[in-house]
């Protein structure tokens, strides 16, 4: 897959495509099928195929203070795409004064000059241009001037519920990594720098890699959580008991995210580490005393064992 930063990046001679456009945050089975139908359209009409996306993301350029927690940091987001069968994945710096981009323009520019644009595919509730005044009905009118047709992709839901980074959101946010898996199609995944912590973790017998994560990170609810941990260049990820809080028995006031691996007694200090959170444990609790902590971190640990088999 080719990777464009900015749509002037398009070379010299660049033939035609199908493009589809969104933020894509999450990559879930909604856009999957999105960018999977446009996949498909371009191999039908032998060209090739352009995922158009933006960063940062338009809210905090458009409302700055209001950046959606992140589902998947660009480089995850990017091997996701890549794995969809993508031809070019163009990130578009979304700037101020590419905020102010009116609708017909962004068409004109983006998609006609520089994209060639034989198919536009983008889902139903699909919004461009400044303040978001273009929606799938101009987007057809100017396919028409501009010669390049417009198929709407339906959007993806299972029992009433469709699936958005909105929704995904909220579950991550509640803790509901299983609802979260379920709409993303794989677990949700958190990524993080091992850093040092308090260590007590090791005086405890439960030595934890403390991640350092993205700002934006969408981090789970307070609470116990089984997950997978996979390394960079290991192929068996490593089972991991997930702290998530402020470890109030402590009376913790830094909010963290800390990993148990089972069975591992390496050195992970300065490693860039991902979580794939699986199941929800339980929620934090605050002991009087560090026996019962330590009673009830054993019984996590077995718990972990259970749920990732």
């Amino acid at each position: 897959m080719q990777r464009w930063r900015g749509y002037d990046a398009a070379p010299g001679g660049w033939g035609r495509s199908v493009v589809t456009i969104g933020v894509f945050d999450g990559v879930h089975k909604g856009h999957q099928a999105t960018i999977g139908h446009a996949v498909a359209r371009a191999r039908e009409l032998g060209v090739q195929s352009v995922v158009v996306t933006f960063d940062p993301h338009p809210a905090e350029v458009v409302r700055p203070g209001s950046h959606p927690a992140v589902l998947t940091e660009p480089a995850r987001k990017a091997e996701l795409i890549e794995a969809l069968g993508v031809d070019v994945l163009c990130v578009v710096p979304f700037t101020p004064e590419f905020s102010r981009v009116p609708a017909e323009q962004f068409v004109h520019d983006v998609l006609v000059e520089h994209l060639h644009a034989a198919l536009v595919v983008v889902g139903s509730n699909f919004r461009f241009g400044h303040r978001a005044a273009g929606d799938v009905a101009l987007l057809e009118r100017l396919g028409q001037t501009f010669g390049f047709a417009v198929e709407g992709a339906p959007l993806v839901a299972e029992a009433g519920t469709v699936f958005s980074s909105t929704y995904i959101r909220s579950c991550v946010d509640a803790g509901d990594v299983g609802a979260a898996a379920a709409a993303l199609g794989r677990p949700h995944r958190v990524e993080g720098v091992v850093v040092r912590g308090d260590q007590r973790g090791r005086e405890l017998g439960f030595p934890t890699a403390n991640l350092l994560c993205h700002r934006y990170a969408a981090v789970p609810a307070d609470g116990v959580y089984a997950a997978r941990l996979i390394r960079r260049g290991q192929h068996e990820p490593l089972l991991a008991a997930v702290s998530v809080g402020t470890n109030p028995t402590f009376s913790g006031r830094e909010r963290r995210v800390e990993a148990y691996a089972l069975d591992f007694s390496g050195d992970l200090y300065g490693e860039r580490l991902a979580l794939d959170f699986v199941a929800h444990l339980r929620g934090q609790i605050r002991y009087d005393s560090i026996e019962p902590l330590i009673a009830q971190m054993n019984q996590d640990v077995e718990r972990t064992r259970r749920v990732l088999g």
